[in-house]
């Protein structure tokens, strides 16, 4: 007697259907999508007020009005409030992504018509308009010199810069670097381009070149040092800003100078983020041309030495190509913008792995 009312007790009492909470079926939101997107088809065609981008507009409002209403009817208002929300950040989502897929898509489809040997191991010397061969030899080698130089000057002044105002810097003289570098942010890079113009071209280059201005491809590495010097100093100083300042006590209670704590202790735990803000702005240096148009001059001929003679790139090979009026340019231009995306990529992920090599070896 005593066991069947123990079974009794301990059995969960059934909900009535009253207490459960009604769902939408899980077919409802797709079903509601295409109901959605037929009808906005319906009214856009047949209305003839626009093409397919309006149909997915208006299909995404119709979306979300028939979502409401339908999970407003069954599952009450607060939950359809909630689907609703869901379904605007996953749109907005979407709506994110869309252009990075669309710009891959676009590089990729028109520029693997060029992808072959030819492209990668050819410049553009005397090549004519019919001539369908030529290729970006002379701009990839230009490219990696004049980043190459651009990331040897401004990484180690860009980071010291930042250490000094997030470690020493105090009083009006932090404050006036940290306003030039809030300045130079906003620098047109056509601005950089003039500047190393007017003092390393015409000034400078003189007196190495038997009085005669000469372009080069250093110049150009100046001027991507003017415009990557900013992005690097800020990116760094806001990593150093997020470094936990238990960590810097921990070393000083210990007996470790200021200047070990920043070296094994700071620098250490900032490293992807400062490595992150570093390609950000090798990216930015490598998709510019006014600059180097303006004082390496471009070229059709490879290059390899960058303090002398004219050196193009691949973001100037674009440029060129795509107004010039062969009809084999456009490939090659879209074929060089792959390139450089591709070259971005692989040094962006490069980075990437060895900031996360060295933080686990410690």
């Amino acid at each position: 007697m005593t066991t069947t009312a123990t079974s009794h007790r301990t059995r969960p009492p059934a909900q009535p259907d009253s207490l459960r909470a009604k769902r939408l079926p899980w077919y409802a939101a797709p079903a509601i999508a295409v109901v959605a997107l037929a009808l906005s088809a319906v009214i856009v065609y047949g209305a003839g007020v626009g093409g397919p981008v309006l149909v997915v507009v208006l299909g995404a409002i119709l979306y979300l009005v028939g979502l409401f209403t339908a999970a407003n009817a069954v599952e009450g208002r607060r939950s359809a409030r909630n689907r609703t929300w869901s379904a605007l950040i996953h749109s907005a989502f979407v709506l994110a992504v869309l252009p990075l897929v669309s710009v891959v898509w676009t590089l990729v489809s028109k520029g693997a018509s060029r992808l072959d040997a030819n492209f990668f191991q050819t410049s553009m010397n005397n090549i004519g308009a019919r001539d369908a061969n030529g290729g970006a030899y002379h701009a990839i080698v230009g490219t990696l010199e004049q980043v190459g130089i651009a990331t040897l000057i401004t990484v180690p002044l860009g980071v010291l810069c930042a250490i000094y105002i997030v470690e020493y810097g105090r009083g009006k003289f932090a404050f006036a670097i940290r306003f030039f570098v809030d300045v130079m942010t906003g620098i047109p890079s056509i601005v950089s381009g003039l500047f190393v113009l007017a003092f390393w071209v015409l000034i400078v280059s003189p007196w190495f070149n038997d009085g005669r201005p000469s372009f080069s491809g250093f110049a150009a590495a100046l001027a991507l040092s003017v415009l990557m010097l900013p992005t690097i100093v800020r990116s760094t100083e806001e990593m150093l800003r997020l470094v936990p300042a238990p960590l810097r006590e921990g070393a000083y209670a210990l007996g470790v100078p200021k200047w070990k704590t920043i070296l094994r202790v700071v620098l250490p735990t900032a490293l992807p983020g400062i490595v992150t803000g570093v390609m950000l702005a090798i990216a930015r240096a490598a998709g510019e041309t006014a600059p180097v148009l303006l004082v390496a001059g471009g070229g059709a001929a490879i290059n390899t030495n960058p303090f002398e003679n004219n050196q193009s790139s691949l973001s100037l090979f674009v440029y060129q190509q795509a107004g010039d009026a062969s009809k084999y340019a456009p490939a090659r231009a879209w074929t060089a913008a792959l390139t450089l995306v591709a070259l971005v990529l692989i040094l962006t992920i490069a980075a990437k792995l060895l900031a996360r090599r060295n933080r686990l070896s410690r």
